[in-house]
């Protein structure tokens, strides 16, 4: 499956080859936005008001001022899915930004947010759902304001590719020993059938799966705990694994190369992986028919 043609830019649905950005456009000059990432499944969005919302509160949070209520901005979604006729899985990419002016880096007077968004491909990674992932850990070296979901994303890109250097998925990232999240994903320790991770201030993004993960911990009643935990607990835990919307909730079976428990994915992080099918409505490959 290739990218679909059809974008949204401003309120036009354009064909992807027409669209051009301005050359004076804060996102490319500034990192000045905001962006989601919105999985689909079977040709709905998964998480789609929780999304919405977060996008909303990034734009409160840096001063940009959307132009379209939430509900209208939903239904052009919801219009750029029907005209690219998807009916399989993907993922939508939104961004924002606070629009095109001469270059300042103080905010623009007068001038209306750009916004695009597209849909394009994303297939399960269900090797990794499977048989679990390699990580390493770095320094958080990111800004103070991580809960908001802003273009500036070069710590994070930078931490990725030292993993992928390792030939590891991801990089949990930490302040002084103490973990935060992933380079672009949540992260979590399970101790004794309780899971902990970071509380949702402002040094991580408050992730719509990770939202979701509270919600099947407690119908599962499973504790979940807000609590950060430090590096050095890490080796001592019964399984680690980490959730994104591209990553669903995927297990942790190495970090810097020391094997967790039994280096096999947890149960845990099973029964957690299986409520995220389930919500979603994922009927075909779901991990009850891939272990």
């Amino acid at each position: 499956m290739s990218i679909f043609p059809v974008i949204l830019s401003q309120t036009k649905f354009i064909h992807q080859d027409s669209l051009k950005f301005p050359l004076e456009e804060r996102a490319l000059q500034f990192g000045d936005g905001i962006y989601e990432v919105i999985r689909i499944y079977s040709g709905t969005y998964y998480l789609f008001d929780e999304h919405i919302d977060r996008l909303y509160r990034s734009a409160e949070a840096i001063k940009i001022k959307l132009l379209y209520p939430k509900e209208e901005l939903k239904q052009l979604l919801l219009e750029l899915l029907k005209r690219n006729e998807v009916t399989e899985d993907g993922k939508l990419y939104m961004q924002v930004s606070r629009g095109s002016a001469p270059r300042d880096h103080v905010f623009p007077k007068d001038v209306d947010p750009n916004i695009y968004a597209y849909i394009g491909s994303q297939p399960r990674n269900l090797e990794n759902l499977k048989n679990g992932v390699a990580v390493i850990t770095q320094p958080d070296i990111r800004w103070q304001n991580c809960y908001i979901k802003s273009l500036n994303l070069l710590p994070n890109v930078m931490a990725k590719q030292e993993a992928y250097e390792h030939g590891c998925y991801e990089a949990i990232l930490h302040r002084d020993g103490l973990v935060t999240e992933c380079s672009s994903s949540n992260v979590y320790f399970v101790k004794d059938g309780k899971i902990y991770t970071h509380p949702a201030t402002r040094n991580i993004l408050h992730g719509c799966v990770r939202m979701a993960i509270e919600r099947f911990a407690r119908d599962l009643h499973i504790p979940f705990i807000e609590e950060a935990f430090m590096l050095e607990e890490i080796e001592e835990a019964d399984e680690i694994f980490l959730s994104s919307s591209t990553s669903e909730v995927t297990p942790i079976i190495t970090v810097d190369g020391k094997q967790i428990s039994d280096g096999k994915p947890g149960a845990i992080t099973r029964k957690l992986q299986a409520a995220y099918e389930k919500d979603a409505a994922i009927l075909e490959n779901s991990i009850s028919s891939l272990v």
